[in-house]
């Protein structure tokens, strides 16, 4: 049994707790510190802001997921200007042994292992997950993230993936007039320019400019707040949209 220092680099955030392992498996997971990727210059300077914020020495291990391809000298993360070049983590972090992973291959280990109990059903049949087969999973934040897991006699390996970099492929007209939009804006739509917290003031902002009204927030937190309360419909709009558009890419991967 030993500790560790789990880390979660997204495009905005870095999340860090102190985790304990035993024979593989994570058994306690202590409160995580959550720090703005922009206000620390490299991980190294967040992982030093989360020592003295904790006040205690950190583990000499660490296992870290970060949102972007985990190949080649250097790492360049996706939507976050930090640069990880994984043959010098350990001495700058001074750990000992670390493990380095992209986050969304992190999140297929956990949905592979996690007791069915803390799964949600959402739609369709509800029934258990199987055995055998492809589990699907996607989820958006800065960007969108992408990963399968294939499961087969009794045994799964986890596939990680870019696929929220494929092209949006509108389904109606509205979708149409919203992509001629961001056409205007990007060099190239790919669906997490639709299907993230920053896809939603593009479609909040690509809505307001068709009812030829102004945007009244760019803030992502606001839209959500603002459609869940109903107090502005076309932030609903946008949530509306945003959820179509999630809806589909899930259906599409």
């Amino acid at each position: 049994m030993k500790e560790i220092v789990a880390v979660d680099i997204g495009g905005t955030h870095a999340r860090f707790a102190i985790a304990t392992v035993d024979e593989g498996r994570v058994t306690d997971l202590g409160n995580a510190t959550t720090l703005k990727c922009a206000e620390h210059a490299s991980l190294q300077l967040a992982w030093e802001a989360f020592a003295r914020q904790i006040g205690r020495p950190l583990p000499r291990a660490a296992g870290i997921a970060v949102a972007c391809p985990v190949q080649g000298e250097t790492l360049k993360l996706t939507n976050n200007p930090w640069i990880i070049q994984p043959a010098q983590l350990g001495a700058k972090l001074g750990v000992d042994e670390h493990v380095l992973v992209n986050d969304f291959g992190a999140v297929g280990h956990a949905v592979a292992q996690v007791d069915p109990s803390y799964l949600r059903h959402l739609c369709g049949p509800d029934r258990p997950v199987s055995d055998a087969g492809v589990t699907t999973i996607v989820g958006p934040g800065t960007g969108l993230g992408s990963a399968y897991v294939v499961r087969r006699g009794g045994r799964y390996i986890v596939c990680e993936t870019e696929g929220g970099h494929v092209d949006f492929a509108p389904l109606d007209v509205v979708e149409d007039k919203i992509l001629q939009r961001l056409r205007l804006r990007y060099r190239r739509v790919s669906t997490e320019r639709i299907v993230s917290g920053p896809g939603l003031v593009n479609l909040y902002e690509a809505i307001a400019e068709m009812e030829g009204l102004p945007a009244r927030t760019r803030d992502d937190k606001e839209l959500w707040t603002l459609a869940l309360e109903g107090r502005d419909h076309m932030a609903s709009a946008a949530l509306e949209r945003f959820c179509l558009a999630l809806g589909a890419v899930a259906g599409d991967l």
